[in-house]
């Protein structure tokens, strides 16, 4: 039987983008793609990098003010928002541009609108076309999520409206406790907003490490960010311009804007997928194997659309070992162990490997662990303190896990990251000699255990 195509992937984010690209410029496949919003996904156009960019704007007002600490006659008494959001806009439109340049070099064919599934070999785009394709890559992501049973709900925005506000609000409240309402929360803040979060449970970034995540809660509370923990916000009104609220442990109060980061689910809704028979998990997420191939033999899934691992640069890893297992002839199941992670709250939170909690239930332990002033922010009398953590397994001597709390921990980690991916010892580690003066020798220079389990 012939096809139009060879792939047809559905979704331009960065898996579905490196899927076809690789597919086509390495393995000669004839390939195409139809993505209904702008080509980048979520990371590119409102995901990591607008929200990097955020982050970097945001820091400079403690930067400004350590420099005067430091003896600089520096000022910084206004952040200029119109200016930063329109020069985030034009970087934004450069890097889909580049998404598209990249495919368009690859020989892919684009088209610029929504595409469902009509059976296991043929797409139905929204203009009517109908196309056939050997094999078909649903790659089209994930979508916000807003809770339910709130009144009012619907005059909160989400992470996607933020880089489109006509001006910076000047105070705003943040629901959610996950890393990208911790992020929002610290982003804002350092921009000079007045900013409340409310998170329904005990403690900020369930899933991460107990010790570091009750660190992190406290350094953005001292940095000026009115956290609220086992708190929700349970009615909303417009009222006079801004939004009135009345939250759980009944505070009121009124915002300019009202943010939720409480969640995504899987883009895989109105697809078609289900009468096909491709089974879908209870968020709605495409259950794949390995090799990222559904229950209909034909129609495969990369990115957060599969609920894995959702973060763009497993997202790219599964496309890539799609196109290499499909059509380069070379199996390569998708790797998921050891993936390290960021957090860019203020101070960052970078993790590899196990939580000491997770590693208590499989292993018998040793856990280093040293929190500390460091020297740039001891010299100014600053009362911030970074985290080094290593969990080890008292057994094979592995070291199972990493969690730092430092400015620049997410350049860190990825160092780590490669150390621990290899199968690093603490031994190991012991034997590297520190690089002084900086805050990182402290993951080679921690001698004894605090605790073992």
């Amino acid at each position: 039987m012939s096809f139009d195509y060879d792939l047809f992937v559905i979704g331009g984010g960065s898996g579905g983008v490196r899927a076809a690209r690789i597919a086509a410029s390495e393995h000669g496949a004839k390939v195409a793609l139809a993505e209904e919003y702008r080509m980048g996904g979520t990371c590119v156009i409102r995901g990591c990098v607008p929200k990097k960019l955020m982050v970097f704007a945001s820091g400079y007002s403690e930067r400004i003010e350590d420099a005067k600490a430091y003896g600089w006659n520096a000022s910084g008494d206004s952040f200029d928002w119109p200016q930063f959001r329109d020069h985030l806009h034009t970087e934004l439109d450069r890097l889909e541009g580049i998404y598209r340049s990249g495919l368009d070099k690859a020989g892919v064919e684009i088209f610029d609108e929504r595409a469902v599934v009509a059976d296991a070999h043929t797409v139905k785009l929204a203009s009517g076309k109908t196309v056939t394709a050997k094999h078909i890559l649903i790659a089209t992501g994930g979508h916000v999520v807003f809770p339910q049973g709130i009144a009012g709900v619907e005059l909160g925005i989400s992470s996607n409206e933020v880089f489109h506000l006509e001006e910076l609000p000047k105070k705003i409240l943040i629901i959610g406790g996950g890393y990208i309402a911790c992020e929002f929360a610290c982003i804002f803040n350092g921009l000079g907003s007045d900013v409340t979060q409310y998170y329904r449970g005990a403690q900020i970034l369930r899933g991460f490490d107990e010790e570091a995540r009750g660190l992190l809660a406290e350094e953005i509370r001292d940095r000026g960010v009115d956290l609220h923990l086992g708190t929700n916000v349970i009615e909303m009104e417009r009222r006079d311009g801004r939004i009135w609220t009345k939250a759980t442990n009944g505070r009121e109060d009124v915002f300019d804007q009202v943010l939720f980061a409480t969640g995504r689910a899987p883009n895989s809704g109105g697809l078609g997928l289900e009468a096909l028979g491709v089974e879908l998990g209870r968020k709605g997420q495409i259950v794949v194997d390995e090799y990222s191939q559904s229950t209909v033999p034909s129609i495969f899934a990369v990115g957060d659309v599969t609920d894995r691992i959702n973060l763009t640069p497993v997202a790219i890893r599964e496309g890539h070992a799609f196109a290499d297992t499909v059509f380069g002839g070379t199996p390569r199941p998708s790797d998921h162990e050891l993936v390290a992670s960021a957090i860019f709250t203020q101070p960052e939170y970078g993790s590899v490997g196990m939580t000491e909690e997770e590693a208590r239930e499989k292993y018998r332990i040793e856990v280093y662990c040293a929190s500390f002033r460091p020297m740039q922010n001891a010299f100014i009398g600053k009362s911030e303190r970074v985290l080094f953590k290593l969990i080890v397994d008292q057994d094979s001597r592995k070291v199972l896990g990493c969690h730092i709390i430092a400015e620049g921990a997410g350049e860190l980690i990825q160092m780590v990251g490669i150390a621990i991916k290899m199968g690093a010892t603490k031994e190991d580690f012991d034997r590297t000699v520190a690089v002084h003066p900086t805050i990182s020798e402290e993951l080679v220079t921690m001698r004894t255990p605090v605790r073992t389990a």
